[in-house]
């Protein structure tokens, strides 16, 4: 049987702390290497990444920050490995990556993305004396093995509810991972219902391209963008860009046809002047709050234990002091947000459900 950690206040007092509030990354991590050399030729806290590239913008780069803010503010080595072989990593890299951290002195290894899984198992039982933080990850039968997730849903549902409410009638969902990676997936569905929530409330009806082409490796292409091109030339005016370095396509098609972009994991408002409002979740607060139980002795409570984290732990949300909107005020989205937060609006989290004629106001063209 699955068990869940609220959090509670210890979790809410510490990501409530700038999350979705301000929308502004935590003072000085940009100015922290990525690269450091310890006295010792040992690294304590690893990084080892998911798919695609360490500095993203996004789910990578989100996690890494949790490493390098907690590894400065406590004076900790840390190095973050990159599994061979890039956005075509086999399991057996992975392991490597992981066991190149354990090797290297490592005492907590955290590790992004759900594809780390049969990696991870190896790991777990190579090394018990290791402990692991499974980003957006599940329970896997391991006690030094700690799964975070997100309640990816609910950050979706806000930016597809805010995009309606601020007047855009066609959007655009691009995702990741093939259809195959359930944050996305989560993501995606909670963006169309939170666009059919707001069009309903409107008294209107919506339209909405919703595709996976071109996102198994969560990367950039000429594909993708080239498809993005597409939608914009034909009306869509603002995407979801949901998949790590994808966002870079969107960015240029958005550029290129005077379109919006909705950014994910992380508040992506620097990267482009396209950026509307971000999808996030707390990557880095949930990564400084795991290695803080670990230093504290206190891994067990969350060893082989399922956090999922949401808006209950505001850890979910849109960044108010960026976002560009202009008739969705911030008195509506914190209206919208304690509503979801006092369990008034539920957002389901059943992605097999979606279907093009699921929901009556949104117009749903299912791109393959």
């Amino acid at each position: 049987m699955k068990k869940f950690l609220a959090l509670a206040l210890t979790a809410v007092l510490l990501l409530s702390a700038c999350l979705v509030g301000c929308g502004k990354k935590e003072t000085g991590v940009d100015e922290i290497p990525d690269n450091m050399t310890s006295s010792d030729g040992k690294y304590e806290i690893a990084f080892v990444t998911d798919v695609g590239s360490l500095k993203d913008q996004s789910f990578n780069q989100g996690t890494w920050e949790g490493v390098k803010k907690y590894a400065s503010d406590n004076s900790k080595s840390y190095k973050y490995y990159q599994p061979a072989n890039g956005d075509k990593a086999t399991d057996d890299d992975r392991f490597n990556a992981m066991k190149a951290a354990a090797d290297a002195g490592a005492k907590i290894i955290v590790c992004a993305g759900y594809l780390q899984e049969t990696a991870l198992r190896r790991a777990a039982e190579t090394f018990p004396e290791v402990k692991f933080v499974f980003i957006d990850g599940y329970q896997i039968g391991f006690k030094n093995v700690a799964p975070i997730s997100f309640q990816e849903e609910q950050s979706g549902y806000l930016a597809g509810y805010a995009a309606v409410k601020e007047g855009y009638t066609k959007l655009g969902f691009s995702g990741g991972g093939g259809g195959e990676n359930p944050a996305c997936c989560r993501f995606g569905y909670g963006f169309v219902q939170g666009a059919n929530d707001a069009a309903k409330a409107g008294g209107k009806t919506v339209e909405m391209n919703y595709s996976w082409l071109y996102g198994n490796s969560f990367s950039a292409s000429s594909e993708l963008q080239t498809m993005l091109n597409g939608w914009y030339t034909n009306g869509t005016e603002v995407v979801f860009a949901c998949g790590g370095s994808m966002c870079q396509s969107a960015f240029a098609a958005a550029a290129a046809n005077d379109g919006v972009v909705i950014g994910v994991d992380v508040d992506q408002s620097s990267q482009s002047d396209t950026v509307v409002t971000s999808a996030m979740k707390g990557l880095t607060e949930s990564v400084v709050y795991a290695l803080g139980k670990f230093y504290a002795g206190e891994f067990d409570a969350l060893g082989d234990v399922s956090t999922v984290l949401g808006a209950a732990n505001d850890a979910v949300g849109l960044p108010t002091a960026t976002w560009s909107f202009k008739k969705f005020s911030v008195k509506d989205y914190d209206a919208l947000l304690k509503s979801m937060k006092d369990g008034k609006v539920t957002v389901d989290n059943d992605y097999t459900k979606l279907a093009a004629d699921l929901f009556a106001n949104v117009k749903l063209n299912i791109v393959e």
